[in-house]
C-alpha cells in the first residue's frame, strides 16, 4: 500500500545518508521532497505541515549537524516522527474483568465491517478467547447470511434474528446469549450507510447505550483516502469510538488515511486487515509500519507470523530431521504449507531488512511454488519419503500427473538434493559449517598443514 511513498522517502533519505555533512539548505530541500511525497500519498495537509515542521526542527539541531553520521540521524528522526504520527505504541483491546467483553463495530456500508467482525473473532480465538458474533445489521440485504457463513468458516457461533427490525433488541439479546453460552467476547456487527446520516448515527448510539461496549471500533476503508479521515471525524463527533480497524490495507491506495487518522481524530489504529483471507488481521504496530515505509523491514512481524504458522510438534519434528541432514519431499510439503499460512512470498520478503527496495521491481511468481507443489503431490507417498527411487519412468509419470515437463521435475529433484546437501553441513548444535570451517574436515586440514610444516623444518 505504501509502495509509492516508501520509494520517495527512501530516495530522499538515501541522498542524505550519502552526504558527509549537512547544512540547512540540504535539510530544507529534503523536507520539501518529504512534504511532496506525503501530500501525493493523500496525507492530510495540516498533518503534513506539522510533521515536516517537527522533523525539520529536530534535524537542524546541533546534535545532528555535528554528528559523524548526520544523514543517519535524520533518518532516525523521520522514523521516530512517523511512529509518533501513527500512534507511538501498539494499542490493543480493553477486556472486561467479568465476561463477556463487548466490542461494537461501526462504519459505513462497504467498509468491510462484517468481514472485519469475522476476522476479529478468529484473531481472538487464536488468543484463546471464545468469541461470539451478533448480527445487528438489519438494513443491508443478506448481511445476516454473510455473517453466518463467515462465522461457520471460523467456527464461531452467530446470534441472528429475522423476526424483527429492531437492532437494539437484537444486540441486547445477543449479548445475553453470549453470556449464557459462556463466551468471552461478544462482537456486535452494526448497520452502515453509503454516507454519514442522522438515522445511522442515532441507531448506532441506541445500540451502544443498550449493550455498553468495552470497545467501540470504527472500520475504515483505507482505499478511500482522505474520505476515510472525514468519516472518522464525523463518527468522533457523535459516537466516541476507541480505535480504528483499517481494512484493505493490502490494496493499491496511497496510505494517506493510515497516516492521518490518529493525528486528526486522536484515536489509534488498533488493527489492520492485510489481505482477503480471514486470518489476515494484525494488531497494528506504528513503529513496525514506520520501519516498513522507510525500507528497514519488519523482522518482529515476520517472526510472529512464523510462530503462528508453525505448530510446535511440527516444528520439533522438522528440526530433528533437518539436524540429521534429511529433507524429503514430505518435509517440503510441510514447509510449503507453513509458508502459505504466513502470507504471500513478496510480502514476506519485503519484511526482511534491505530486501524491500531490491524487490520492488521483481515479480515474485507465486505460481512457480504452486507448480512445485503439484509435482510433489503427483509423487507416491513412497517417492516423497525416498526420492532416490525416482527413475526416468517415474519422472515421466510425475510430469504427466502434474501437467509439467520432465525437465521441470528434474529441477525440483535437483533443488531437493541441494537442500539436503546444505543441511548435512549442519553440526549437532544446528549451526551451518562451510567446508573446511571446523568439524572433521577442518581438523583433517589443520593436521595436514601441521605435518607439512614439520617436514619443512
Amino acid at each position: 500500500m505504501f509502495d509509492s511513498l516508501s520509494d520517495r522517502l527512501q530516495s530522499v533519505l538515501g541522498d542524505l545518508r550519502k552526504r558527509g555533512t549537512l547544512d540547512e539548505e540540504a535539510i530544507s530541500r529534503a523536507m520539501r521532497e518529504i512534504r511532496l511525497a506525503l501530500l501525493e500519498a493523500d496525507v492530510n495537509f495540516n498533518v503534513v505541515k506539522q510533521f515536516v515542521a517537527q522533523v525539520k526542527e529536530r534535524a537542524l539541531g546541533q546534535d545532528v549537524l555535528r554528528s559523524l553520521t548526520p544523514g543517519q540521524q535524520v533518518v532516525k528522526i523521520v522514523h521516530e516522527e512517523l511512529t509518533t504520527l501513527m500512534g507511538a505504541g501498539a494499542s490493543g483491546l480493553a477486556f472486561a474483568q467479568r465476561a463477556p467483553t463487548v466490542i461494537l463495530l461501526a462504519g459505513l456500508q462497504g467498509s468491510g465491517k462484517t468481514t472485519a467482525a469475522a476476522k476479529l473473532a478468529l484473531y481472538l480465538r487464536k488468543e484463546k478467547k471464545k468469541a461470539f458474533l451478533v448480527a445487528c445489521d438489519l438494513q443491508r440485504p443478506a448481511a445476516i447470511d454473510q455473517l453466518e457463513q463467515l462465522g461457520a468458516q471460523v467456527n464461531v457461533p452467530v446470534y441472528a434474528r429475522r423476526d424483527t427490525t429492531d437492532p437494539v433488541a437484537v444486540a441486547r439479546a445477543g449479548v445475553e446469549e453470549c453470556t449464557r453460552q459462556g463466551c468471552d467476547v461478544a462482537i456486535v456487527d452494526t448497520a452502515g450507510r453509503l454516507h454519514v446520516d442522522e438515522e445511522m448515527m442515532s441507531q448506532l448510539a441506541a445500540v451502544r447505550d443498550a449493550v455498553k461496549p468495552h470497545n467501540v471500533l470504527l472500520v475504515l476503508d483505507s482505499m478511500t483516502g482522505q474520505e476515510a479521515v472525514t468519516v472518522a471525524e464525523a463518527f468522533a463527533e457523535r459516537v466516541d469510538f476507541d480505535g480504528v480497524v483499517m481494512s484493505k490495507l493490502d490494496g493499491d491506495a496511497r496510505g494517506g488515511a493510515a497516516l492521518s487518522v490518529k493525528a486528526v481524530t486522536g484515536k489509534p489504529i488498533k488493527f489492520v486487515s492485510v489481505g482477503e483471507k480471514l486470518d489476515q488481521l494484525e494488531l497494528f504496530h506504528p513503529e513496525r509500519m514506520a520501519s516498513r515505509i522507510l525500507g528497514m523491514g519488519d523482522v518482529l512481524s515476520l517472526i510472529e507470523r512464523a510462530e503462528q504458522a508453525v505448530e510446535v510438534d511440527e516444528q520439533a519434528e522438522m528440526e530433528e530431521r533437518m539436524l540429521k541432514g534429511r529433507f524429503s519431499f514430505e518435509d517440503f510439503l510441510r514447509s510449503y504449507k507453513m509458508m502459505r499460512r504466513m502470507g504471500s512470498m513478496k510480502g514476506l520478503l519485503g519484511m526482511v531488512p534491505g530486501l524491500g527496495s531490491q524487490l520492488k521491481d521483481v515479480d515474485v511468481d507465486e505460481r512457480q511454488l504452486a507448480r512445485v507443489e503439484a509435482i510433489v503431490l503427483s509423487m507416491t507417498p513412497q517417492e516423497r519419503r525416498r526420492p532416490e527411487i525416482i527413475d526416468g519412468r517415474r519422472r515421466a509419470r510425475i510430469s504427466r500427473g502434474s501437467g509439467t515437463t520432465v525437465q521441470q521435475v528434474n529441477q525440483v529433484l535437483e533443488m531437493r538434493k541441494q537442500m539436503e546437501r546444505m543441511l548435512k553441513q549442519m553440526n549437532a548444535g544446528g549451526k551451518m559449517r562451510l567446508p573446511g570451517q571446523g568439524g572433521r574436515a577442518g581438523a583433517t586440514r589443520k593436521a595436514t598443514k601441521a605435518r607439512k610444516k614439520r617436514r619443512r623444518r
